[in-house]
């Protein structure tokens, strides 16, 4: 390698270290305002989902068809996969192809995809997607999905809806989760163990409202989990294009040594030939 060549190398690194710069600070503000409000939905989450768990363990579960599977449905199950729908992420995706991979039956399974990058491994995979949501801004799909997979599990399609998703934990990290959303009695049980049954006086009657209220929760619950996946999302993105500025930084560094390097040499190489001239023409 010469130096010209050095130099060209070293100009497209430091174009690529521009790109990757402007890129991590974009995401960095994008990655600021998804945090906010996944830090800021959790308490809400929270309080709402024990409320729904003691009310509804304490009502007779025929009261709302989203608390048992339908008496004939089959033995398939369906799953809201939620991905990014851009790659230069990290291993946010990547994290969620292994998931599904070791978790899931594919044959007994079909999915509703949201986003482009998980619709591509399903359909690579050979599993069913039934519906495609994608789209720049996922959340503003939120009830279409909810009707979406609400009327297949009331109509016994599946015995079970999960939505799988990367659980923003922090910055640096999120976590596959996989949780199933109908029926809620699955998940009331397990819930119920570890909270204290209290008595709650609903009206005007838990025949008039509980079905309702339950299908308000577990739209916001879809909804709340967008949240989770865009703030791990963006974070991730950070993270990698912030990894590739100091790797770029890096190797301009070590660029810039190797052309001092040949520069040196070539100096030396000429200072040796004139030298030699000079000896050459004195003798």
């Amino acid at each position: 390698m010469n130096i010209r060549q050095v130099r060209k190398k070293t100009k497209s690194v430091s174009n690529v270290k521009k790109i990757t710069r402007s890129m991590q600070l974009v995401s960095a503000i994008k990655m600021k305002k998804a945090q906010v409000a996944a830090i800021e939905s959790r308490p809400y989450q929270e309080n709402l989902e024990n409320i729904i768990f003691k009310i509804v363990g304490n009502i007779d579960q025929s009261l709302s068809l989203l608390l048992t599977p339908h008496k004939e449905a089959t033995n398939r199950h369906l799953i809201i996969f939620i991905t990014a729908n851009k790659g230069l992420c990290g291993a946010f995706n990547f994290d969620l192809f292994r998931y599904v991979s070791k978790i899931t039956d594919i044959k007994n399974t079909d999915f509703v995809a949201v986003g482009k990058k998980g619709a591509s491994f399903v359909s690579k995979t050979g599993a069913i997607i039934t519906a495609d949501f994608s789209s720049p801004n996922p959340i503003l799909k939120t009830s279409a999905i909810f009707s979406y997979v609400l009327e297949a599990f009331l109509k016994g399609q599946y015995n079970k809806v999960s939505i799988l998703y990367n659980k923003f934990v922090s910055t640096l990290h999120t976590e596959p989760t996989l949780q199933t959303i109908l029926p809620l009695h699955l998940e009331v049980k397990e819930k119920l163990e570890k909270t204290q049954i209290l008595e709650y006086l609903v009206e005007p009657s838990p025949q008039l409202i509980i079905d309702t209220l339950l299908r308000n929760y577990v739209e916001e619950k879809i909804r709340n989990v967008f949240i989770q996946s865009e703030a791990g999302e963006h974070s991730a993105r950070m993270v990698a294009m912030k990894n590739a500025t100091d790797n770029a930084t890096d190797v301009i560094y070590n660029l810039t040594l190797l052309g001092n390097k040949l520069r040196q040499e070539k100096i030396t190489n000429e200072l040796l030939d004139m030298v030699t001239a000079k000896e050459s023409v004195e003798n």
